[in-house]
């Protein structure tokens, strides 16, 4: 016997709604437990060396600071001041296609010398800088 007669069977259905609360949940705990980290570090140029070592480039200008201070532009020590290492800059840069500034400062070398030179590379118009570093012993 069919009880049924008069109703109509409804076609079944997939509800998509608590589907989507479940997905945004999901999506919501995911965003809240990740962490973002921003990640800042210094560029630095490391030189390769031979066993015979590499030619100076043409277009390198080597400046030394030792740890007592001095500073050497090119082999050539220099006095005076900032006027003096500036001048010292210029006629280094002369004849060169934009030359880079080596700088190869000792590791006790004083903060504020490393960055004497630096601005008066940047005075003379010298805007490419790279630091020299050594491997350690192992």
């Amino acid at each position: 016997m069919n009880f049924q007669r008069g109703r109509m069977r409804e076609e079944p259905e997939i509800n998509l709604i608590p589907m989507i609360d479940v997905l945004l949940v999901i999506l919501i705990f995911l965003m809240v437990t990740t962490t973002y980290s921003k990640f800042s570090g210094l560029e630095v140029n490391l030189p390769t060396a031979e066993t015979q070592g590499q030619p100076e480039k043409a277009n390198e200008i080597d400046v030394v600071v030792t740890a007592s201070g001095q500073v050497f532009v090119g082999h050539k020590p220099v006095t005076g001041g900032l006027e003096a290492l500036r001048e010292a800059l210029q006629s280094a840069m002369r004849g060169a296609d934009k030359p880079i500034v080596v700088i190869n400062a000792d590791a006790k070398a004083t903060h504020q010398s490393v960055v004497d030179v630096m601005q008066a590379a940047r005075a003379v118009g010298l805007l490419h800088i790279s630091f020299a570093t050594q491997q350690p012993p192992s």
